[in-house]
């Protein structure tokens, strides 16, 4: 990605590699930074790409390359020594410092360097994010207090041991000799049951016993005596009629009148 060619707002700036260009181009494309307050981060940068120390939000790779040198006249290849001091003006004191001055030749500056004279380093920096950089996990610190929790007999290592004795066993085992089915113990406690106040209630409704009967007036109930198959046969037992065994109007109106 070259510094001319940025990616959507407000996502920061990578320049990979710049070999730099028209003075006037770059003078823009920084000016936009500038309003946007753009991120921009080098990797490779020379010539009038390296205006973008001039941003309050650039930062550099330690292993970047910074190339300096004098701006020239494009038609010409004249050293343009206006155009080179804006230039010149634009980068930190420090830096400055460090250049003493452009030259038509390039002078490097690398990315560590750069930090050492105050530009932000990307890799250090919590505001940037490098891609394909995991962040780290955080570390866990029981307190001494407290004592840890005894390893589980349960789990994997009881089914390894069933298997493994299972497979010595079926190996030691005669030819032809039946192989008992692997049994594995499940330990794991099944779940409470969490039932709402409602459901509790609904359970207690259920549960609770029932009044008793209400007694009924008005009526006396007549037990039948219990007749063999040789009561209904015709003449067998003239003296079993049985319209003996129908209730009695007059029985069950005395009970009414009786209570």
């Amino acid at each position: 990605m070259g510094y001319l060619s940025p990616p959507p707002s407000p996502q920061a700036v990578i320049v990979y590699k710049d070999v730099g260009g028209l003075v006037s181009d770059y003078e823009a494309q920084t000016e936009a930074y500038r309003r946007e307050n753009r991120e921009v981060r080098l990797h490779e940068c020379r010539s009038a790409c390296t205006l973008a120390l001039s941003l309050p939000n650039v930062c550099v790779y330690p292993d970047a390359q910074v190339k300096f040198h004098q701006a020239y006249n494009e038609t010409t290849r004249e050293t343009d020594y206006g155009v080179s001091e804006k230039l010149f003006d634009s980068y930190p004191a420090a830096v400055r410092a460090r250049l003493g001055t452009l030259t038509r030749q390039y002078r490097v500056l690398t990315g560590a360097e750069l930090i050492e004279l105050g530009v932000r380093n990307c890799l250090r920096d919590d505001r940037t994010l490098v891609a394909g950089r995991r962040p780290a996990k955080p570390t866990v610190v029981a307190a001494a207090s407290q004592p840890q929790a005894a390893p589980d007999p349960g789990g994997l290592q009881d089914f390894a041991r069933t298997l493994r004795v299972a497979v010595a066993q079926a190996l030691s085992r005669p030819e032809g000799a039946p192989i008992p089915p692997i049994v594995v113990e499940d330990r794991t406690a099944a779940p409470e049951k969490i039932v709402s106040p409602r459901e509790a209630q609904i359970v207690a409704t259920l549960v609770a016993p029932l009044p008793p009967r209400r007694p009924q007036f008005g009526a006396v109930a007549i037990s039948t005596p219990r007749l063999d198959a040789s009561t209904l046969i015709p003449g067998a037992h003239p003296i079993l009629d049985a319209t003996r065994f129908a209730p009695q109007p007059s029985r069950i109106a005395a009970a009414d009148d009786q209570l």
